[in-house]
């Protein structure tokens, strides 16, 4: 470690020379200075790590001091010493982005802490999660090995993202490739688990997990409130540890009440999950019941423009007398119209928010090269839907819900999941598009890699045609057809997809906020 350089200013500098002495026997260089004046002088000539600042000082005053440096140095830690309790001095210093504030006397162990909080924070924090990980890494792998019920999944894969977020800044490449393949090996086993009880679950539902077809019935009419009004908001495509992320800033303004994972259907696709949702069905229930407003794969048009007449259907069959509005965001204008406009919502038992922007940011990660810069890895995925978030329209919205008193949903469709191992796939020319699960006839494909139902009702989706079955990508695999291969796989590999069966597209955030 290089050496680390200390400005301490302080009018009586002499009656510090044991704290400096200290200091110095603990490998600290420590010039001193005996006002403020001085001390704006050597911040210029020297590069300084960190300066202790007295706040009562003849001439130039502490604060005065501190925002002269500031104005130049703005990235310079200084930490404020005084003698005086005054709330309004430490709220100017606190305002002038102090780094650390200490009440006098001061004693030696205190200004190491502070040191160690501000100057080696980073290098502490690093090794003490890498040690935190390794204890735990060997916890989830036992919890791996026993695994049994779509609950302990749950557990599971939240511990997976708490250490992903833990492990994202630190310093130690090594325990980040380590949580990586541990995150490959539960992805193997969720597959085999979903493999071997998704049928029962469709077809049982007292034995199931909440999926997309209950989530209304089971989680958010319940949670309505009359009184001052809900908004349920649909974020598609929003994965686990995007919204960990999302939730800091919400934080600010709502109080988590609750938090409820539940499990999207299969296919993991918006037309899929998303028309499940607020239809109350599943997919064949929908193409049955609702044959006007249902589309198959293969048909034209958009797949989801009938959710607020599905939602409505939903809200009579359960005999929910409910005055609700319905909004689909999918341009900045939209967004900023409803943000405008959104004290109309108070009039509402509930006010539903369907928003597209990270669906449309994981498409152009496909389609753009500069998205596939910005959004390379999961690290910088998280980073620009935050980014966005705190931007958006949605959190002004949000802030309004706030202060009309409205409780608060957050949700989602589906997750998705960087792909990057193809599987070769041939069918006739009506196969469907989608990258992580097919559709069609003559359906050829590699069955150690995918979840194949011959007969679609087994699962309660429906048939585009008598022969049609489906198959679904495993892991981080994508489909990719035999012609063109090597052009097809360059181009969309490392590409966000969703449709198929991995823990970051099936489990997916259902949380409940009550205003501040």
């Amino acid at each position: 470690m290089s050496e680390i350089n200390i400005l301490w200013v302080d009018d009586e500098i002499d009656l510090l020379k044991p704290h400096i002495l200290f200091l110095e026997k603990k490998g600290y260089s420590v010039s001193k200075c005996t006002n403020g004046a001085d001390a704006i002088d050597m911040c210029d000539e020297h590069n300084y790590d960190i300066v202790f600042l007295d706040e009562n000082m003849p001439g130039l005053s502490g604060l005065e001091t501190l925002t002269e440096i500031k104005s130049k140095l703005p990235n310079l830690p200084i930490v404020m010493i005084t003698k005086s309790e005054e709330e309004y001095i430490m709220e100017d210093a606190i305002g002038n982005k102090i780094a650390d504030y200490l009440i006098k006397p001061v004693n030696p162990n205190q200004i190491l802490l502070s040191l160690k909080k501000n100057l080696d924070h980073s290098r502490l924090v690093s090794e003490k999660t890498t040690s935190n990980y390794q204890q735990e890494f060997r916890k989830i792998a036992m919890d791996l090995a026993m695994v049994n019920s779509y609950e302990e999944w749950i557990d599971v894969y939240k511990k997976l993202v708490y250490w992903e977020l833990e492990l994202e800044n630190i310093s130690d490449t090594g325990m980040v490739e380590i949580l990586e393949s541990q995150k490959q090996e539960a992805n193997s086993l969720f597959f085999k688990f979903i493999k071997k009880n998704y049928i029962d679950w469709v077809n049982d539902e007292d034995n199931a997990p909440i999926l997309s077809n209950n989530l209304f019935k089971k989680l958010i009419l319940p949670e309505i409130s009359k009184s001052n009004g809900t908004l349920v908001v649909v974020i598609d495509n929003l994965r686990y540890d995007q919204f960990n992320i999302i939730e800091k800033t919400i934080n600010k303004f709502y109080k988590k009440q609750e938090e409820i994972p539940y499990f999207s259907i299969l296919p993991t696709a918006t037309q899929y999950a998303r028309n499940s949702i607020f239809s109350g069905l599943m997919p064949l229930e929908m193409a049955q019941k609702h044959p006007t407003l249902w589309k198959d794969d293969t048909d034209e048009g958009g797949k989801n423009l009938h959710e607020e007449e599905f939602l409505q259907a939903q809200l009579q069959r359960l005999r929910k007398d409910l005055k609700f509005s319905y909004h689909k965001i999918t341009t900045l204008k939209n967004g900023k119209q409803l943000a405008d406009n959104f004290n109309n919502e108070k009039e509402n038992d509930l006010t539903v928010v369907v928003y597209n922007f990270v669906d449309m940011l994981s498409h152009a990660k496909t389609e753009m090269e500069v998205i596939k810069e910005l959004a390379s890895d999961d690290k910088a995925y998280r980073s620009l839907t935050n980014s966005w978030f705190v931007n958006s329209p949605l959190l002004e919205m949000i802030q309004k819900a706030q202060k009309l008193g409205m409780k608060l949903i957050i949700t989602t469709d589906h997750g998705t999941i960087n792909s990057k191992v193809p599987s070769k796939v041939i069918g006739d020319k009506n196969i469907s598009s989608n990258l992580r699960y097919k559709t069609g006839r003559s359906l050829t494909y590699e069955q150690k890699e995918v979840f194949a139902v011959k007969d679609p009702k087994d699962i309660k989706l429906p048939s585009i045609h008598m022969s049609s079955s489906f198959i679904f990508a495993k892991e981080d695999y994508f489909f990719a057809y035999p012609n063109n291969y090597n052009h097809f796989v360059k181009y969309y590999k490392n590409t966000y997809q969703h449709g198929g069966i991995s823990l970051e597209e099936m489990i997916i955030p259902c949380a409940i906020f009550v205003p501040k």
